[in-house]
C-alpha cells in the first residue's frame, strides 16, 4: 500500500488522528463525524509505513457488528489480517488457547445469559422472584462482577455507589454468592469471569503474559467512554507497560453507567498519559443542520461535566439543509401510534426505504403498540434485540442447506443459486399475508440479499459502475445474471459460505428490509434517514428511577444519542394519556424544553416557511393541519371520518391482488392513508384522483383507470402483473 494514498479523503482532524502513528493517541469523536473512518485509515497507514505488522495490531469494540465493520474496511484499505475483536471475542480466543497451560483440565462451558443458574441459587437462598426479578437479579450481578465487587463486598459497595437495588441488598448478596458458586460447581463460564480469568492469566504468568505481548504490539479501542473497570483491567495487563495505544470515543454518549461503564477513563486520558496526543472531530457528516441544531442543543442544556471533565463537543453540519424536526402531542399512546405509521407510510411512498425509517424509545414496553399499528398499516418493521438472526430456526436451516450444497457445488455462481436453494424454505417472489410467515420471508429474503450484495461487491473492482450497477436495484429484488457493464458476476457459493461462516461466529447479521423498531440503548452505533423518537414523557424520558443528577443527566445523554441517530427527518412524539379516555395528566419531557417551536432558543436558527407553505385546513372543524397524513385525508384524524367504508374494503381488496400479481409489497401500489383519502373523496376524474396525496403522476397512469373505477361502483381492470417500485 502507498501510505499517502491510503490518507486521501480524509478531512483536517481525520488526517490528524490518521498521522498520529505512535504513543497515547486520544481521539474525542462525536456523533456522525467519521471516527470508524478515522481509526481504520489511521491503522491502515500504520501498516503501509511499516509501524506496525497487521498481526501486531488488535482492534477492539464493543458489538460484533462494529467488529464486522471495522474488518470489512480494513480489507478494502488492504490490511485485512489486522484483528477487530470484541473484548469478550479477544478474551476467549487467549484463554481458550492458554488454559492448557496456564489451569489444565476440561475447558468450563461459557454461558449467553445467566438466568438458568441465578434462579437456582435465589431458590436456593429462598429468595422469591418473578422472571423480571431473577433478569433484575442477573444484571445487577454483571454490575457487580465488571465493577470487581465481590458478594461480602455488595452491601457496601451498593451503598457507598448510591444504587437502588432490585430487592434487598443483603439478599442480593446471598444469590450472588449462591450463583458464583453454582458456576464454580458447574464448571460455567459467564463473559464477566472470562474476562477476570484471561487477565489474572496475564497478570500471574509472566511467560503467557509475554507470548501475547509480543503478538499484539499495537492497540486501538473503540467507543473508550463505554468502558467498565473489568474491562479495562485486562486492557492493562494487555498493554503491560507499553502505551501504544490509540482510544476513540464521545463522553457525551455515556449511556451504559448504570451496567459498569465510566467515562472517566476517556475523560482523564490526558491525565492519564500527559504526553498524549489529542484529537477533536466535530465535523458531522451524518445529519442535517436542523438535526445537528438540536443536538447541540440538547448538549448546551446538559449540567457542566464534573471535576473539569471534557465538555460535550459541539458538532458542525457539513450536510445540506433539510427539514426542520417535528414536535407533536397526542391524546393517547394508541393515537400517538396510530399517527406515526400513518406518517412512515407517507415516507414510504414518498420513497423513503423502510429499512431507513426507525421508531425509538425508551424501554422495550413501548414496543407492542408501534408493533401493532405498523402491522394495521401493511408495513413490514423488524424488532431490533428480539431473537438474534443467526439462531431464528429459518436461518439455522437455510445455513445448513446452504453448506451442504457447498459440498457439490461450490464453485457455482452466487447470482441465482442461493435463491434456488432458499426457494423450498419460504423464499417465494413476494411476501406471504400472516405476520409469522412474512417474519420467515423476510429473514431468508435478508439472507438472499447478502448473496446478491457479495456478488457485487467482488464485483466492484473489475467495473466502474457502483456496485456492480446494484445500487439502483429495489431492496430484495434478484441481482441478474450479468452486471450492466456486460460481465458476468463470478463470486460463488464458496465465497458466500466463507463470509457466511465469518458472519455466523461474529453474529455480524445482514440487514433487514422494514422499519426499525428499538430502544435507544439498543439504537447506539445505529443510523438512519428518519427517526421517530416517540414516548417522550416525564417519567419515561428521563425514566421515573433516574432520581440524582447523574442518574438524569445519562437519561439526557440517551436522548441526545437518538437525536444523533437521524440523518434527514426527526419525528419527537409524546402522549398525555396511556389509552383513550383516559385522563390527560402526562407531561412532555424536560429535555424538550427549549427545543420545540415556541422556545425562543431555536426560533432564530429555524427557518420561516409560513409564507410559502400553502394552508390546508380540515374539511370537518376547519383547523389548519400540519401533519402530512393530515394533510393527504384533508381533516384532522381526531375528527370523524366520513368515508365509504364498503369502498374502503374493495380499494384494499383490489390493492392485495394488484400487489400479489405485480409481486410487490402492497404499500408500494398505495399506502392505507391513500387509499383512504380516496375513499374519502371519492373522486370522478383523473384531475381530482391526481389531487390526493401520494398519487403522482407514475401511479395516475399505472392505477388510476382501476381506482376510478372502483369509485364509480364498476369492477376495475385486471392488473398488468408488471410492477416496479415507485421513485417518487
Amino acid at each position: 500500500m502507498d501510505p499517502d494514498r491510503v490518507l486521501e479523503g480524509l478531512d483536517p482532524e481525520q488526517l490528524e488522528a490518521a498521522r498520529a502513528l505512535r504513543g497515547p493517541v486520544c481521539i474525542l469523536a462525536g456523533a456522525g463525524t467519521g471516527k470508524t473512518r478515522a481509526i481504520t485509515h489511521r491503522i491502515a497507514h500504520a501498516v503501509a509505513s511499516g509501524v506496525a505488522a497487521e498481526q501486531q495490531i488488535l482492534a477492539v469494540t464493543f458489538t460484533t457488528r462494529a467488529a464486522g465493520e471495522m474488518r470489512g474496511r480494513l480489507r478494502a484499505l488492504g490490511a485485512p489480517r489486522v484483528q477487530a475483536r470484541t473484548f469478550h471475542a479477544a478474551a476467549l480466543r487467549q484463554l481458550s488457547f492458554f488454559w492448557p497451560q496456564a489451569v489444565g483440565g476440561p475447558q468450563p462451558t461459557l454461558i449467553d445469559s445467566k438466568i438458568q443458574a441465578v434462579a437456582r441459587a435465589a431458590h436456593a437462598c429462598g429468595v422469591d422472584a418473578d422472571r423480571t426479578g431473577l433478569r433484575d437479579l442477573a444484571s445487577e450481578i454483571e454490575w457487580a462482577k465488571v465493577t470487581q465487587v465481590r458478594p461480602a463486598e455488595y452491601e457496601k459497595a451498593v451503598a457507598k455507589a448510591g444504587r437502588t437495588p432490585p430487592m434487598q441488598a443483603g439478599e442480593v448478596a446471598r444469590v450472588f454468592e449462591g450463583y458464583e458458586e453454582i458456576r464454580r460447581e458447574r464448571n460455567l463460564l459467564d463473559f464477566e469471569s472470562m474476562l477476570e480469568l484471561t487477565a489474572a492469566m496475564l497478570l500471574e504468568r509472566p511467560e503467557i503474559a509475554e507470548r501475547v505481548r509480543s503478538q499484539y504490539r499495537y492497540f486501538v479501542v473503540d467507543e473508550f467512554q463505554d468502558v467498565n473497570p473489568l474491562q479495562k483491567l485486562l486492557l492493562d495487563a494487555w498493554l503491560g507497560d507499553r502505551d501504544d495505544l490509540c482510544v476513540v470515543g464521545d463522553p457525551s454518549q455515556t449511556i451504559y453507567s448504570f451496567a459498569g461503564a465510566t467515562p472517566s477513563y476517556l475523560t482523564r486520558f490526558a491525565a492519564a498519559y500527559p504526553h498524549a496526543t489529542l484529537v477533536r472531530l466535530v465535523r458531522d457528516y451524518r445529519s442535517t443542520p436542523q438535526v445537528v441544531r438540536v443536538a447541540n442543543e440538547v448538549l448546551r442544556r446538559a449540567r457542566p461535566a464534573a471535576g473539569g471533565a471534557e465538555a460535550g463537543l459541539e458538532l458542525v453540519a457539513q450536510r445540506p439543509d433539510g427539514p426542520d424536526p417535528s414536535y407533536t402531542e397526542y391524546d393517547d399512546e394508541p393515537a400517538e401510534a396510530t399517527s406515526v405509521a400513518r406518517r412512515i407510510a407517507a415516507l414510504i411512498e414518498t420513497g423513503t426505504p423502510a429499512r431507513e425509517i426507525a421508531v425509538l424509545f425508551r424501554t422495550n414496553s413501548q414496543s407492542a403498540a408501534y408493533e401493532q399499528a405498523l402491522a394495521d398499516a401493511g408495513i413490514a418493521f423488524t424488532v431490533r434485540g428480539a431473537t438474534r438472526f443467526f439462531d431464528r430456526p429459518e436461518i439455522k436451516q437455510a445455513v445448513h442447506t446452504l453448506r451442504g450444497a457447498r459440498q457439490g457445488g461450490g464453485s457455482d455462481p452466487i447470482t441465482g443459486t442461493v435463491r434456488h436453494l432458499l426457494a423450498p424454505l419460504g423464499l417465494t417472489a413476494a411476501a406471504p399475508e400472516g405476520r409469522q410467515a412474512r417474519e420467515r420471508w423476510e429473514s431468508l429474503a435478508a439472507l438472499a440479499q447478502l448473496a446478491d450484495d457479495i456478488a457485487a461487491e467482488r464485483h466492484r473492482g473489475e467495473c466502474g459502475l457502483d456496485g456492480g450497477g446494484a445500487a439502483d436495484r429495489p431492496q430484495n429484488a434478484p441481482l441478474g445474471e450479468n452486471c450492466a457493464c456486460g460481465r458476468p458476476y463470478t463470486a460463488t457459493l464458496d465465497d458466500f459460505a466463507e463470509e457466511l461462516d465469518a458472519r455466523v461466529a461474529t453474529e455480524h447479521a445482514p440487514e433487514m428490509e422494514g422499519v426499525t423498531l428499538a430502544s435507544l440503548h439498543a439504537a447506539k452505533g445505529l443510523e438512519w434517514d428518519a427517526v421517530f423518537l416517540v414516548g417522550l414523557t416525564e417519567g419515561m424520558m428521563p425514566i421515573i428511577y433516574a432520581e440524582t443528577d447523574e442518574q438524569v443527566e445519562e437519561e439526557r445523554r440517551l436522548f441526545y444519542v437518538g437525536v444523533t441517530r437521524a440523518r434527514e427527518y426527526l419525528s419527537a412524539s409524546w402522549s398525555l394519556a396511556r389509552s383513550p379516555g383516559g385522563r390527560r395528566t402526562r407531561k412532555p419531557s424536560r429535555f424538550l424544553d427549549g427545543l420545540r417551536p415556541a422556545s425562543p432558543s431555536l426560533a432564530a436558527g429555524r427557518r420561516d416557511r409560513s409564507r410559502s407553505a400553502k394552508t390546508v385546513r380540515c374539511r370537518i372543524c376547519g383547523n389548519t393541519l400540519t401533519e402530512a397524513a393530515e394533510r393527504k385525508l384533508a381533516r384532522c384524524l381526531t375528527c370523524p371520518a366520513d368515508y365509504d367504508e364498503e369502498l374502503l374494503e374493495r380499494l384494499r381488496e383490489w390493492r392485495r391482488t394488484t400487489a400479489a400479481a405485480q409481486k410487490v409489497p402492497a404499500y408500494v401500489v398505495f399506502t392505507d392513508a391513500t387509499l383512504q383519502a380516496v375513499a374519502e373523496h371519492v373522486p370522478s376524474s383523473t384531475a381530482q384522483l391526481s389531487r390526493i396525496s401520494g398519487v403522482g403522476a407514475v401511479k395516475l397512469d399505472r392505477y388510476g383507470e382501476a381506482v376510478l373505477a372502483l369509485c364509480a361502483g364498476e369492477e376495475p381492470p385486471a392488473p398488468d402483473g408488471v410492477g416496479e417500485p415507485d421513485d417518487e
